[in-house]
């Protein structure tokens, strides 16, 4: 079977590595091509990439020449987008006219009414907006967008408590740097400190995770009628987002009823190339999860859960930059493969 030709849009940064790292290899999809700024285009990626992942450039993109993003220069089916947002405001559509699938890991789109939010393993029936997207909008292509990093992990261990009747949920993240991109926060800023305000990310968390839980009815989402209530802060750790959750249940389930719903949360997808065997695994120590020792687990794309306590208060962890941004979007695209739309 040949492969998916794929692209990656904003190649050179944080998540568009990531990007690479999780196509490396990928039984059906294959790098054709790589896009960032004008001043890199025309290079080879290795010449113009500042690699920050511990690992050689793979071999297999080191050559490739760098190209500006443009649909017209870019032999692909699909585009992964690193993009930042003021950016795939006008770029992500003009892929997306042209007949490309752009898999977005921006924010510009994510509340468009017929633009799928998308966590395979929360939502997938969400994927029917794109054929009103795509009727709507008249493209050939679409775009499919994976939520806020933080709203990601703390989706997936919600959808497993569904069962008992959610009615509130509160958040307090505690970010790593790396969210911020390479150049984000100021060394200064963060050694010996906490940052106890990131722009926007309460905002997205609270409204982003009503869509992904929201009921499609065929021809639009309606939110879920929970509360969620955020705040967030950014610490001094490189990988790996930490959650402390509070969540009011109408059946007041306990939390051994929780840690079972936990361990027995199976979405049927672990056929497809990157989704783990077990997408929550269950810390049972008391000073459990952990960034340095957690946020690999299942390839860094399972989410950690411990110190479940009546309440139900939990902490949950996950890899920021790949379940919550370049490993989100691939494992959507692979769900799009799988429902034909690729």
């Amino acid at each position: 079977m040949s492969k998916i030709k794929v692209g990656v849009l904003g190649a050179t940064g944080n998540v568009g590595q990531r990007f690479i790292q999780s196509l490396e290899n990928h039984p059906w999809f294959e790098i054709s091509a790589l896009a960032a700024s004008e001043r890199s285009a025309g290079k080879p990626y290795a010449e113009v990439a500042d690699w920050k992942l511990g690992m050689e450039i793979p071999e297999s993109v080191a050559d490739i020449e760098v190209v500006t993003t443009d649909p017209k220069k870019i032999d692909a089916d699909v585009v992964f987008s690193a993009l930042p947002s003021d950016l795939a405001l006008t770029a992500e559509p003009a892929f997306a006219r042209e007949g490309f699938v752009v898999a977005s890991n921006a924010s510009a789109f994510r509340m468009e009414k017929d633009i799928p939010l998308s966590i395979p393993e929360v939502n997938p029936e969400h994927l029917g907006l794109i054929d009103i997207q795509k009727k709507n909008r008249k493209w050939d292509g679409c775009i499919i967008t994976n939520p806020n990093c933080s709203a990601i992990m703390m989706a997936v261990t919600l959808k497993p408590l569904l069962q008992f009747g959610l009615e509130s949920i509160n958040i307090a993240t505690m970010q790593a740097i790396s969210g911020a991109g390479y150049s984000g926060v100021y060394a200064m800023s963060i050694y010996d400190n906490i940052v106890p305000y990131i722009s926007e990310e309460e905002e997205k968390i609270q409204t982003e995770t009503l869509k992904i839980f929201g009921d499609f009815d065929g021809s639009e989402i309606k939110d879920a009628n929970f509360k969620v209530s955020a705040s967030c802060h950014r610490v001094p750790v490189i990988d790996g987002h930490t959650e402390a959750i509070w969540a009011t249940m109408k059946s007041n389930p306990t939390p051994e009823e929780v840690r079972e719903a936990f361990l027995k949360f199976d979405p049927g997808l672990s056929h497809l190339p990157t989704e783990p065997k077990h997408p929550i695994i269950v810390r049972d120590e008391q000073d459990r999860p952990q960034p340095r020792l957690d946020r690999d687990m299942g390839k860094g794309m399972s989410v950690s859960v411990g110190r479940i306590r009546e309440g139900i208060r939990y902490v949950a962890l996950g890899h920021n930059t790949v379940r919550g941004a370049a490993g989100a979007s691939v494992l959507n695209v692979e769900l799009l493969k799988e429902k034909g739309y690729l």
